[in-house]
């Protein structure tokens, strides 16, 4: 069961992960949902720079640990979302990269939200 909650908080980390990045997108078509989306694009950026572990890692660990698994060992979630979440080398730099390219595409996704706005309003 343990495993089964560990699986669904990758799973969760990693459209929360989509959602910060690409969430704008959902904004240009759905505007009110930027105020849960650009909270989110400000923790996952803020994460990113700051060098901070995400809540949800220790968490799904801690459920892993409960269930007596060990790390990431095969299945499909753990092939293929795992290494997409957790990348082998990163480090600061990348970090900081990610959290600023967070910050480069929602800036645009937004340009564009207001955009369509003062064009709806002439």
């Amino acid at each position: 069961m343990y495993r089964l909650f560990a699986d669904a908080v990758v799973v969760i980390h990693f459209l929360f992960i989509i959602f910060v990045v690409g969430g704008g997108l959902l904004v240009i078509r759905w505007p009110r949902l930027a105020w849960v989306h650009l909270p989110a694009a400000f923790w996952g950026a803020i994460v990113e720079i700051n060098n901070w572990i995400c809540p949800l890692t220790p968490l799904e660990n801690h459920l892993r640990r409960l269930g007596g698994i060990s790390l990431y060992n095969g299945d499909f979630i753990e092939h293929y979302l795992i290494p997409t979440i957790y990348p082998e080398n990163l480090n600061a730099t990348t970090q900081h990269v990610l959290g600023g390219l967070v910050i480069a595409v929602n800036f645009i996704f937004y340009t564009i939200v207001v955009i369509k706005y003062r064009s709806a309003k002439t």
